[in-house]
């Protein structure tokens, strides 16, 4: 693995320099410099340990962080449902999601059919008012950009009338999580992947399970 910047900038006079090498500090230069060298070399190895440690720290919580967006929401689907646990996954993650005018007569839903799409803020807060419409089936999804995994699947495929799923641009979709998505086959009408930068041909092949 490559030295920090930091590092490499450190050791680039040295390196590149016409009259000075790391050969030329141990056998030529005075004891004192020896001694300054021998410090160097000790700071520059503690610091690059300390990166490294750094480095692993930061993916370790950038890992935690995706796994904790993840979470099935089982409690909001025994309380409230499967088309509000799935729509509060995805504006949670920050998605918009749409709903079946045609499929209810709940007069409390009236007020959303004249917008496309009820969306989150920045900070994945929106109405809460969906969570009154259990019977409301979620028509579709728009997860661009989010954070969405295999995982996260769980609280989408329950929501078997879902006609429209965009996962354009998500990090973490890969070829497993197509593998999963047969179970929306019935339904399902359109699919956006374009810039999922984990997708595979490989991936791609399992599609042939909704056409």
């Amino acid at each position: 693995m490559a030295a920090p910047r930091a590092s490499l900038h450190l050791v680039a006079p040295v390196r590149n320099g016409s009259t000075l090498g790391i050969r030329g500090m141990s056998t030529v230069a005075p004891e004192g410099n020896q001694r300054k060298g021998g410090l160097l070399l000790q700071f520059l190895a503690d610091r690059f340990y300390d990166v490294e440690a750094l480095r692993d720290y930061l993916f370790r919580k950038q890992v935690s962080k995706v796994h904790q967006k993840n979470r099935s929401f089982t409690y909001i689907k025994e309380q409230y449902g499967p088309y509000v646990a799935g729509a509060y996954f995805i504006l949670k993650q920050g998605g918009a999601v749409k709903y079946d005018s045609k499929g209810t007569s709940q007069p409390s839903a009236s007020r959303f059919w004249g917008k496309e799409w009820i969306r989150s803020n920045g900070r994945g807060h929106s109405t809460l008012e969906f969570l009154h419409f259990q019977a409301v089936p979620v028509e579709a999804v728009d997860a661009s950009d989010c954070a969405i995994n295999y995982q996260g699947l769980d609280n989408l495929l329950a929501l078997k009338e879902l006609q429209s799923l965009s996962l354009q641009r998500c990090p973490h979709v890969d070829d497993w999580c197509l593998s999963r998505l047969y179970q929306l086959a019935d339904s399902l009408q359109e699919l956006s992947l374009a810039g999922c930068p984990q997708i595979s041909e490989r991936g791609l092949a399992c599609l042939h399970h909704l056409q």
